[in-house]
């Protein structure tokens, strides 16, 4: 009797082990769901956008200005997922922020203003007006300068903007109050996020 409870219990075990599911892989199509691994030093090489596309326009995410998919974008590199079209008025750093943390852009809360490192990221220097790579899926970026989450070392009534104009993705400080376009992002969080 004890002899058929150990083959038994055996042959649970083996049962258990091997039907139980793997690591959980994370998949960068458009089909989602995305869970892109975050890689600062990453670059993607690739031969042609339509066979290795860094960004990725996710179809899913849908809402009233985008009612058949697409609210947002996955940058692969990053990890970080975009506003497919960004805000084009402007506002003050608060109120960016705000507006920001207040989104629901394709059915889904929890966006920010992007730290000053994310949102360079998304520049090109090798290009102006707007200063994006080529082949980006974005629409609606201005050429014109984008709050980031970042305030200045020296002086907290001062944040970090990032200019997608003739500059190529040139970077600087302004005054908290002054009125600059926003680009919200969802995904790591980073250090400038309060």
């Amino acid at each position: 009797m004890m002899k058929l409870i150990r083959r038994a219990v055996g042959l649970l075990f083996l049962a258990m082990v091997l039907v139980t599911p793997g690591p959980a892989r994370a998949q960068t199509t458009s089909n989602g769901p995305y869970y892109a691994t975050p890689a600062w030093d990453q670059i993607l090489r690739c031969d042609a956008q339509a066979t290795c596309p860094r960004f990725i326009v996710l179809s899913n995410w849908i809402d009233t200005d985008h009612p058949s998919g697409g609210a947002a974008v996955l940058d692969r590199e990053t990890g970080l997922v975009w506003e497919q079209s960004p805000q084009t008025t402007n506002h003050g750093w608060s109120t960016s922020r705000f507006q920001c943390n207040s989104r629901t852009t394709g059915g889904r809360i929890g966006w920010r203003l992007p730290s000053v490192h994310e949102l360079m990221s998304l520049a090109d220097p090798n290009q102006s007006s707007p200063a994006l790579p080529p082949g980006h899926p974005f629409s609606n970026v201005q050429s014109a300068r984008y709050w980031s989450a970042t305030t200045t070392a020296d002086d907290p009534t001062q944040a970090w903007v990032v200019v997608f104009d003739v500059f190529a993705g040139a970077l600087g400080g302004s005054k908290t109050s002054d009125l600059y376009h926003l680009w919200c992002v969802r995904g790591a969080v980073n250090a400038d996020v309060y």
